[in-house]
Parts: structure tokens; C-alpha cells; sequence
């Protein structure tokens, strides 16, 4: 259906023209995922992953589910289980098919669960890599620099025992599964970790959009599945409890037991809170006290950024209605984290598909500049030292500057829309050549 319509880069491989210096990168990069993320995973349990299994054991022991988003009663389970720090632990804003992530793993120690998890994603990382190289048409080498490019995403994924590479190489083989006209599997692909982490919605609303409803109705029966399962086990109550008041207070960045200010989230819930909300302990220097503006310019913004990734979609189906889907997608990835509530590093390894779609696609419309941009950008979010802006929150208009994963991001979606509308204008790189 779609595999020769989106081949990108026989013509254009190597994507890193030179091999030695590839190689010697990629061993770099390598080296820096082992070291920092896996070998600390391996040895010593961080935060993060007690509460995923706290919950998996509450669930497998047969204890009270409803009481999941009682932070003080489930800090008091995690002592009871002698896992991580009770302090830190809690289950919000987590949804409540998430408890049962870890169930096969509960009568594990803390530690060997972790070990089993940390060799599941790095499984999954290597298969991410060996599917992207299909899709994109690239070679194994390009696409695990790709991917490990993703720098302190991917090591704290693995370090803190996170499921976003599962989530991501999920949505992977989904997109893999489409172009093998699949549609039904790849509804499935994409479907199945929605009830836990809401990143796939995105190209599902895309696929609606296209109407493609078999890969539309292939995920909804999944995640049908799922929610349905977690209902039965875990019981109506706490289900009723997250829609009531855990999933709004997640959609604006308030989080139990976190800093509403906290620039750690990246997003511009939090941005435009630490410059327009005062308070007297957590940010009594914003830049001009004035709520309102806090929550005009959160919803301005959003809607903008919205408003101009659909027009950019509409050009690109009625420009290029063959071409549309990998670019399409790849956009609509970049902006669903601009339009997050809240980010942190490990959700960046979701960018793994919509950052190598658009590449791809920049690459094989000779685009270069525009894909270096691309990449320069993603990588600069991968490696950038985040703890030489982090002093900058709360210092008034400066705080801006405490954001740069943010304004990174921002550099990327526009970066992109503005090399799509040209492109939109003009014929395709590859037909061209073929008429030549």
C-alpha cells in the first residue's frame, strides 16, 4: 500500500558518509547508554521504577486497588514491600491500566525486576533499530546513531526503569506494520500502550483523519482490550477516581506530590506559570505577576501550535497526498510533546519514528539544511546540560532560558513546518529524477 510510495534513501545512503568516523560515534554513543544507563540499572534500584512495581504487587497480592492514587496509603505498601524510597512514591498521575505492567514481575526482588526490565528495553532498543533501518531504508549503523542520538532520553529510560522505549517500539513496528499493509496490526501497534501513556493518540487522530479506518479500528479494539481487562481486574472505583481527579489535574501539570513550577517538565503549562503566577515560597519572582496571562498564553500558544500543524497536514495531503503520511507523522510527533502538559528527559526516546519520518523524508527531497536542522536540534535535546540553565527559573523574564528543552522543540516543529510548505510547492525530488 504504502512501502514504495516512501522509500527515502537508496539513492542517498550513507546518511553519515563517513563509515570510520560513524563507527567511531556510534561506539561512543553506545559506550555512553551502557555506562550510564544500563550498568546503574543493573546494580542499584532508582526512583521511578518502586512505584510501578509497588503497584504491580498491590495487584498481584490482591490488595485494595481502589486505593491506588491514596498517596499515603500507598507509601505505606511500599515500605510494607521494602521497595525504593516511601517518600518519593506515588501512583498518580498514572492511569490505572499501568498497575498492571509489572504484575508478571511482582514476586521478583526490586532489583532482579529491574534487571529483567533494563534487558526488555534494551531488547527493544536493539529491534527499534533494526525496524527503523527498514522503514527509513537507512543502514543499521545510521539508524542506531539515530536512535542513540536520543543521549540522556535513553539512559534514563533505562536507568530509572521507565516503559517508554516499550511505548515507542510499539509505535515503530505499528508504523512497519502499515507500510506491509498490515492496517490491522498496525492499529495494534499503535493502540496497545495507549491506556498507559497517551503519546500514540496522535497518529491515530492522523489516521482517522486519512481515513484509515482499519488502522483506527484495529487500535481501538486493543485498547478496548485493555481497558477493559484493567476494569475487571483492578475494579470500576479507582477507574472512576483517575477520570474524576487525576486526569485533570495531569492535563494542566499538576502533579501530586511535584512542584507546580518545577522547569524540569519542560512544557508551557509550566513555562507560562513560572512567568506569570506568583507565589511566595515556590516562584516569588515571576516576570510579571498576572494569572490570567498564565493561562491566556497556555491556550494561545497551544492553539496556535495546533492550528499550524493541521494547515501544514492539509497542504502536504492536498500537495502530496502519496507523500503525506511519514513527514505527517513525524510533525504531529514533535508537536504532541509541545503540546504536553508535562515532559521529562525519558519521553524524548518517543521522538525515535516522527524525528527518523522526517529526516527520511527531508533527505530524499534534498532538503539537507533542513535535515541537519532536524537532527542538530534533536541531538542538542539528547546531550544539552540541563543543569547550567536550571538556575535561570524563577528570575523573572529569564526564566525563559531554564526551558531549552522547550524552545528546542519549538526550533524543530517550526524548522519543519517552514521546509514542508516549500516543499508542498514544488515537485517531488525523487519524481523528478524519475521523469528525468
Amino acid at each position: 500500500m504504502q512501502l514504495q510510495a516512501l522509500k527515502p534513501l537508496r539513492a542517498l545512503r550513507p546518511v553519515f558518509p563517513r563509515r570510520a568516523a560513524a563507527m567511531v560515534l556510534l561506539a561512543a554513543l553506545a559506550v555512553n547508554v551502557v555506562v550510564r544507563g544500563i550498568a546503574p540499572a543493573m546494580s542499584h534500584v532508582d526512583s521511578d521504577f518502586p512505584s510501578y512495581l509497588t503497584a504491580a504487587r498491590i495487584v498481584a497480592d490482591g490488595g485494595s486497588t481502589k486505593r491506588l492514587y491514596d498517596t499515603a496509603w500507598f507509601q505505606e505498601q511500599m515500605r510494607r514491600y521494602r521497595i525504593g524510597k516511601p517518600s518519593a512514591g506515588k501512583f498518580a498521575p498514572f492511569p490505572p491500566p499501568t498497575a498492571l505492567l509489572l504484575v508478571p514481575l511482582a514476586s521478583l526482588q526490586p532489583l532482579d525486576a529491574l534487571r529483567v526490565v533494563t534487558a526488555v528495553s534494551t531488547l527493544c532498543l536493539i529491534g527499534s533499530i533494526v525496524v527503523l533501518a527498514a522503514i527509513l531504508e537507512w543502514s543499521a549503523i545510521d539508524a542506531a546513531i539515530l536512535v542513540l542520538l536520543s543521549g540522556s532520553a535513553v539512559v534514563s529510560a533505562l536507568r530509572l526503569g521507565q516503559p517508554y522505549i516499550l511505548v515507542s517500539t510499539s509505535c515503530i513496528l505499528g508504523y512497519y506494520a502499515y507500510l506491509r499493509n498490515r492496517p490491522w496490526l498496525a492499529g495494534a501497534g499503535f493502540g496497545l500502550f495507549t491506556p498507559l501513556k497517551y503519546f500514540p493518540v496522535i497518529f491515530l487522530v492522523y489516521f482517522a483523519f486519512r481515513r484509515r479506518w482499519q488502522v483506527v479500528a484495529g487500535a481501538t479494539l486493543v485498547i478496548a482490550a485493555v481497558s477493559l481487562a484493567s476494569i475487571a481486574i483492578l475494579g470500576w472505583q479507582v477507574h472512576a477516581r483517575f477520570l474524576a481527579s487525576v486526569l485533570g489535574n495531569h492535563l494542566i501539570a499538576r502533579l501530586d506530590m511535584q512542584d507546580p513550577f518545577a522547569a524540569s517538565f519542560q512544557s508551557f503549562d509550566t513555562l507560562f506559570r513560572r512567568l506569570f503566577v506568583f507565589d511566595a515560597t515556590a516562584n516569588p519572582r515571576p516576570a510579571l505577576a498576572a494569572p490570567l496571562l498564565q493561562l491566556t498564553g497556555v491556550l494561545l500558544t497551544k492553539a496556535a501550535l495546533a492550528a499550524v500543524a493541521v494547515v501544514t497536514l492539509l497542504r502536504l495531503a492536498a500537495r502530496r497526498a502519496a507523500e503525506a503520511t511519514a513527514p505527517s507523522l513525524g510533525l504531529l510527533g514533535i508537536a504532541a510533546m509541545l503540546l504536553a502538559p508535562a515532559t521529562a528527559t525519558y519521553h524524548q526516546v518517543l521522538l525515535w519514528l516522527p524525528v527518523g519520518l522526517l529526516a527520511a523524508f527531508l533527505l530524499r527531497e534534498r532538503a539537507h539544511a533542513c535535515a541537519g536542522f532536524l537532527l542538530g536540534g534533536y541531538t542538542l535535546i539528547g546531550f544539552f546540560p540541563y543543569r547550567i540553565t536550571a538556575p535561570f527559573a524563577g528570575r523573572g523574564a529569564l526564566t525563559l532560558l531554564a526551558f531549552p528543552r522547550l524552545l528546542l522543540l519549538l526550533a524543530m516543529f517550526l524548522g519543519c513546518v517552514h521546509c514542508l510548505w516549500k516543499l508542498a510547492q514544488t515537485p517531488s525530488a525523487v519524481h523528478a529524477d524519475a521523469s528525468a
